[in-house]
């Protein structure tokens, strides 16, 4: 899946509260979840499905029930392309500042 599907789903902030209610309680069914959603259910299950075309959700079925988890993968590699690679010069920085703080004491 490619990072600009799953920037797309993270844009928006209702999907971004599902993905919040699912980070509080993984396994939950669509009526778990429309549970705390002001919106109607066909709503919340056609952000379900663009979350899943992302990779961000994935689904198991339990019978009749369709259980929805939390996949963190996808944002795992936006932190570590995006946001680690700028946060690495300021970490060394501060590695470096510190190093020769510590030389500096007596």
């Amino acid at each position: 899946m490619s990072m600009d599907a799953v920037f797309r789903a993270l844009a928006d902030p209702t999907r971004r509260q599902l993905l919040d209610s699912l980070h509080a309680r993984n396994g939950q069914t669509l009526n778990a979840l429309c549970e705390n959603m002001e919106m109607t259910r066909q709503a919340v299950t056609k952000h379900l499905a663009i979350l899943e075309e992302a990779n961000l959700v994935t689904t198991m079925r339990r019978g009749r029930e369709k259980e929805h988890y939390l996949n963190p993968v996808p944002i795992n590699e936006i932190a570590e392309r995006w946001i680690g690679k700028f946060e690495r010069g300021r970490l060394a920085a501060l590695s470096d500042l510190k190093q020769r703080l510590e030389r500096e004491e007596p």
